[in-house]
């Protein structure tokens, strides 16, 4: 359904209505009753591209399953497991928070947006089956991860995830699993903090309005807004403006002619995955399996066989597949948007990384005229036994890595998210990757401690914001705050209905 609320010179204007900018607006009006805010979506509907259900792959990132949080194995053979255990803390930000949404009634029937999902690491050949032993050892000697369970045994491993071992030859295999991992509509989440948004006093939600242009004028942002429905333009200004715009925000960042966005740039990749939805299958899978990465596929392109959630519907995902694309969103982009984000200033990293990239633009091709003879070879990897019958190829949302001159020689696609803020403070604008969505909250408290650093100066600003994220300001990964974390952690998931 269209959004038509509107609020004019409101305090805080905030682009696209995705998980980012949702959890922003809502944790916004939290923390100062009287703040006015406007969101702007280009789409009739909200949270339709990156955020929907459908364009990611739903991981609550936790750094769990994923092989490309912890890559490699020190020289005494052990794994560095530190970036694991900082998503993980960061996710337990996101949960905190969507509890406290749950408690207040911002957000309704939260297994519409997250249930329970085992997280598994699975891995095939002798080195891997050693690396992945290291990494278990590693991460379980840390709280977060007690729980964590390691497994060479075949049957065991059967019991965790059967469609792993249907048909598999007798080769060396791993796997660890933990029953504390989730899957997440992040459409669904976003959806419904915006909806809390629109009837609270001085707050608006505008679907099919599209922002067009940024300009300074003083100490306010002049927004120029293109309502989609009549074709009539119009402006608003706000004192702080947030881009959560996903592929739109470069183009909205360059427009605005900040110093911050000098030199910067973008390089979209598309995204497809198979879905099946034959509940034969579906019913003998409830997990979201992880492996090792593929060769010459870059980090984003690590394979997972995932249990998703959707509209109360179970089925089974796997992918992701890359594509060569031009597009910077997948509804609202244009196949003109990466020449035209091509300026003076941004021309040559551009070009000296995409020189440095030519494998990875192999690749992208490469992916894009797959058969899906090609795509079920795999998918056979996983599973071996999968009939291409009860698989079908859809696109999900596109990807834009933000590029900077400071990545000199470094390849186009790493994990990470970039929060682009001006001297001032006064505008904030997010590019980047996975594992976003799932740290969204953890990223927006850094955009709230950095561009409104007063609303936390208050005893009352500190209170409000403890009652939201109970351990924003606390470090839980120390040994010493082990039982803090399981305290908190229980009381969130008996919210969400994790528990």
């Amino acid at each position: 359904m269209p959004h038509s609320t509107h609020i004019q010179n409101p305090d805080v204007i905030i682009i696209g209505s995705g998980v980012m900018s949702s959890n922003l607006a809502a944790m916004l009006k939290r923390l100062e009753p009287a703040l006015t805010i406007q969101v702007y979506e280009a789409t009739e509907k909200l949270s339709q591209e990156s955020s929907d259900g459908w364009n990611n792959a739903g991981t609550g990132h936790a750094g769990i399953c994923e092989l490309s949080y912890t890559p490699n194995r020190e020289k005494d053979g052990s794994v560095n497991v530190t970036k694991a255990i900082q998503i993980f803390e960061q996710f337990e930000h996101s949960k905190q928070f969507w509890s406290y949404a749950v408690a207040t009634g911002m957000a309704d029937n939260p297994r519409e947006f997250i249930n329970p999902v085992p997280h598994l690491s699975f891995v095939h050949g002798q080195g891997m089956v050693d690396y992945l032993k290291a990494r278990y050892e590693g991460m379980a000697a840390h709280h977060f991860f007690r729980e964590m369970e390691f497994s060479t045994d075949r049957e065991r491993i059967a019991g965790w995830a059967p469609l792993l071992l249907e048909g598999r030859k007798d080769v060396p295999i791993a796997a660890t699993k933990m029953d504390g991992g989730t899957d997440v509509n992040f459409g669904n989440i976003s959806r419904k903090l915006l909806g809390w948004l629109e009837k609270q006093p001085g707050c608006g939600v505008s679907s099919s309005h599209r922002v067009t242009d940024l300009t300074k004028s003083g100490d306010r942002w002049e927004v120029r807004v293109k309502n989609q429905a009549t074709g009539e333009s119009f402006e608003n200004n706000a004192k702080f403006v947030f881009v959560g715009a996903g592929g739109g925000s470069l183009s909205l960042l360059q427009k605005s002619g900040i110093p911050e966005a000098k030199g910067l740039g973008g390089f979209p990749i598309g995204g497809q995955w198979l879905i099946c939805e034959n509940p034969d299958v579906v019913g003998k899978h409830q997990a979201k399996v992880y492996g090792q990465p593929l060769e010459s596929a870059p980090t984003m392109a690590v394979p997972h066989l995932d249990t998703r959630i959707l509209d109360g519907k179970k089925t089974l995902l796997f992918g992701p597949f890359a594509a060569w694309t031009t597009k910077f969103l997948h509804k609202e982009g244009s196949f003109l948007d990466l020449p035209l984000s091509v300026k003076p200033d941004n021309l040559a990293t551009l070009v000296k990384i995409g020189i440095s990239n030519l494998e990875l633009v192999k690749y992208l091709v490469q992916q894009g005229t797959q058969s899906m003879a090609d795509r079920m070879n795999v998918l056979h990897v996983f599973y071996p036994a999968a009939k291409a019958e009860d698989w079908k190829l859809i696109d999900a949302g596109i990807r834009v890595q933000a590029i900077k001159k400071t990545d000199g020689e470094a390849g186009i696609v790493h994990y990470g998210t970039e929060v682009i803020t001006n001297a001032d403070r006064s505008i904030s604008a997010l590019l980047g990757a996975s594992p976003g969505a799932s740290v969204s909250v953890n990223i927006v408290l850094e955009v709230v401690k950095k561009c409104f650093p007063h609303l936390l100066d208050t005893p009352e600003g500190k209170a409000r914001m403890k009652e939201m994220i109970p351990t924003w300001d606390e470090d839980l990964t120390k040994p010493e705050n082990a039982a803090r974390y399981a305290e908190v952690a229980r009381r969130a998931n008996e919210l969400l209905g994790l528990a």
